[in-house]
């Protein structure tokens, strides 16, 4: 009778660690697939992201022939304005860090639980590039960590240069715009190698809100913002 017993209970652990092992498997396999296409950005440049197409998808609810105004432009053909205008506004230790300012990230967290809602975030260029690259933009607990888990493959693999020169190829400046060369054409009729130091900051200061200024071109806030940053500019190091 006892061993009957051992065995009844012997049957839902096996089943158990199996299943276990399974979902183990499942997930070094999935993580496996955004492993790979990391390593693989090393070298190709990324055509499109998760963001891109979830902008591309609303536009085009509201208009079927809606498209991305886009374009890929290498790391030497961005101005260093810009590069150090992002780095100001964005990143100020992004050369430094491993992909967490845990001093931001922290200095965010008291201030969201002050006001009791979200009004700001501690997120490195190294975070957000992850999230624009692979995850939608709903804030839960499981976005976050895959956004972390993401963040240290990025910063692993990939050399800061790299990190700057994906970042400003595909985050959004604006209603369907998106990179430093679309960017550039769309506010001031110029390419993305000759923004001046005032443009470039202009364009920083966009960043956390770009189809609102892609809108309204001109505020208060977003003039002071852009001084701020232009102020900034000559103590951003670039890789």
């Amino acid at each position: 009778m006892a061993s009957r017993t051992k065995r009844r209970w012997r049957l839902p652990w096996r089943f158990v660690w199996r299943l276990a092992l399974l979902l183990v498997a499942a997930l070094v396999v999935y993580e496996s697939w955004f492993f790979g296409k990391v390593v693989w950005w090393i070298w190709v440049n990324p055509t499109t992201t998760a963001f891109m197409e979830a902008r591309l998808e609303t536009m085009r609810k509201e208009n079927p022939q809606a498209r991305l105004r886009h374009k890929w432009v290498p790391y030497a053909d961005i101005s260093g304005n810009l590069k150090r205008a992002l780095i100001a506004a964005e990143d100020a230790k992004f050369l430094d860090h491993d992909g967490f300012d845990w001093e931001a990230i922290q200095r965010a967290a008291s201030r969201n639980l002050k006001r009791g809602k979200v009004v700001a975030g501690g997120s490195t260029i190294s975070q957000q590039l992850s999230k624009n690259l692979f995850l939608s933009g709903r804030r839960t607990p499981w976005r976050k960590l895959q956004e972390a888990v993401i963040t240290v493959m990025i910063e692993t693999v990939m050399s800061k240069r790299r990190i700057l020169e994906i970042y400003l190829n595909v985050i959004e400046w604006g209603n369907g715009v998106f990179g430093a060369e679309a960017a550039a054409w769309h506010y001031y009729r110029t390419k993305a190698g000759r923004l001046s130091p005032e443009q470039a900051a202009r364009l920083a200061a966009m960043v956390p809100n770009p189809r609102y200024y892609d809108r309204v071109r001109s505020t208060p806030a977003l003039e002071k913002k852009a001084g701020i940053i232009r102020s900034r500019m000559h103590m951003a190091p670039v890789p």
